[in-house]
């Protein structure tokens, strides 16, 4: 058997061109393809200006039911994500990601607002994150785990809420895949692309929110630069 075996692999690798060196030839081909990579079909509803694509953002974030606030400053996201738990009678209580850059919002204007920081346990049902990007073609956000942005804040409560500059909302994924490797210096265990709230339509044909993860979004977008 160990002969017919060899003797059928050996066909299969000569017809796949595997051989000495054939390791070696396919890193080059890679590796020239990574340095000179095709340019893919942009579609063009993406291709605007930085007022449009937030607009973008937020027409197809709203398009697949996730709640979109816009806020000037960092210092007003903990307003509107108050505001937004208090209007849908939620708890004033979330898990927020131990990022410091959610250190430059005003958490202590909201006292009514109990948090802590860390990652997303059973009994949380609010999470509260940051994106690292956005895509205006789709609405989708841009989320990389770390240790500071644990991923379960963003699948395991049943409402999610995730702040997202607006300066970091690119026209297409492409783009957004470009600034997230030049900003990290490899890529993390995990990126996550959300668009809208977890859903399914499997039973009855009918649409059913939070079937696979959380049943509410809530994206603050942030007019103030980042520092």
């Amino acid at each position: 058997m160990t002969g017919a075996r060899d003797a059928v692999m050996g066909r299969v690798n000569k017809a796949l061109e595997r051989g000495d060196g054939a390791e070696a030839r396919a890193r080059g081909r890679v590796a020239a393809w990574l340095a000179d990579p095709e340019p893919n079909l942009i579609p063009r509803r993406g291709l605007r200006p930085h007022e449009g694509r937030v607009g973008l953002f937020r027409e197809m974030a709203e398009r697949v039911q996730a709640d979109v606030a816009r806020v000037p400053r960092w210092r007003d996201a903990p307003a509107a994500v108050a505001r937004y738990l208090r209007d849908r009678n939620l708890p004033q209580k979330a898990v927020m990601a131990p990022d410091r850059r959610l250190d430059r919002c005003d958490w202590e204007s909201q006292p009514l607002l109990r948090l802590s920081r860390g990652t997303a346990l059973g009994r949380d049902e609010v999470g509260i994150t940051l994106a690292l990007g956005g895509v205006a073609e789709t609405g989708t956000l841009v989320l990389a785990s770390a240790p500071e942005r644990p991923t379960m804040l963003a699948y395991l409560p049943e409402t999610c809420v995730v702040l997202l500059a607006t300066s970091r909302i690119q026209g297409d994924y492409e783009a957004a895949w470009r600034a997230l490797g030049h900003e990290l210096d490899r890529l993390p265990r995990s990126v996550n692309l959300i668009t809208g709230p977890s859903r399914t339509a499997d039973i009855a044909q009918e649409l059913q929110l939070g079937a696979h993860g959380p049943k509410r979004l809530c994206i603050v977008l942030v007019d103030e630069p980042e520092a």
